[in-house]
C-alpha cells in the first residue's frame, strides 16, 4: 500500500496544480454553482471518458487523463460546496479554496487507505472502463439523492459518493499511467 499512497500523492499533486492555476485565472468562480450543476459537469466528463473508450475515432485531442482530472477536481469542489453551502457570490479567496481542497483530498486519501486495506487493492486488477462505469453509477446515485432532496433510507449520502469518485479517478489515472509504461 506504500506504492499506492505515493502514487495517490503524485496524482493529487498534478490535479491540485491544475486547480491552483485555474484559481489564478478565474478565482473560485465555481462558488456560484449549485451541487446539481457540478454533478452534471462531472457526468459530462465521465460520459466523455466512456465515449472515448467505446469509439475508435476521437475529434478532440484531450483524452481520458484530462477528464479524470476534471472529475476529481469537480468532486473536490462539490465536497467544498457541501461544506460551505450554496452562494450567489464568490465568498472565499484562492488561499481558502486551496486549503479546503487539501482538506478534502486528505479525507479521500484516508478513506482510500482504509478501503484498500480491507479490499486488498483489488482496483489494481480492474479495467479503466470498469472504473469509468463505477463513476457513472455513483453519478446516477447522486442524481437520485438530489432528486430525493437528500432523503435517504439506508444509503450513503452525497459526501461518500463524491469521495469515492475522487478515489476512482485517482485509480483511473494511476492505471492509465501504468498502462502507458
Amino acid at each position: 500500500m506504500e506504492k499506492t499512497s505515493k502514487q495517490f500523492g503524485e496524482v493529487i499533486d498534478k490535479c491540485k496544480s491544475l486547480f491552483a492555476k485555474k484559481l489564478e485565472d478565474y478565482g473560485p468562480a465555481w462558488r456560484i454553482l449549485r451541487l446539481s450543476s457540478l454533478t452534471d459537469q462531472i457526468y459530462i466528463k465521465a460520459a466523455r471518458i466512456r465515449s472515448l473508450q467505446l469509439n475508435s475515432e476521437q475529434k478532440i485531442e484531450e483524452g481520458q487523463e484530462s477528464e479524470f482530472i476534471g472529475i476529481l477536481n469537480y468532486s473536490v469542489i462539490a465536497l467544498i460546496q457541501l461544506e460551505l453551502e450554496e452562494s450567489l457570490c464568490v465568498d472565499i479567496n484562492n488561499e481558502k479554496a486551496l486549503e479546503l481542497y487539501s482538506q478534502k483530498v486528505e479525507e479521500a486519501k484516508e478513506l482510500m487507505l482504509k478501503k484498500n486495506h480491507d479490499y486488498g487493492e483489488a482496483w489494481r486488477e480492474m479495467r479503466v472502463s470498469s472504473i469509468t462505469d463505477l463513476i457513472l453509477q455513483k453519478l446516477l446515485r447522486i442524481k437520485q439523492i438530489e432528486d430525493n432532496k437528500g432523503e435517504l433510507l439506508v444509503s450513503e449520502g452525497l459526501e461518500a459518493n463524491y469521495l469515492d469518485m475522487i478515489n476512482y479517478s485517482v485509480f483511473g489515472l494511476i492505471l492509465l499511467d501504468e498502462n502507458d509504461e
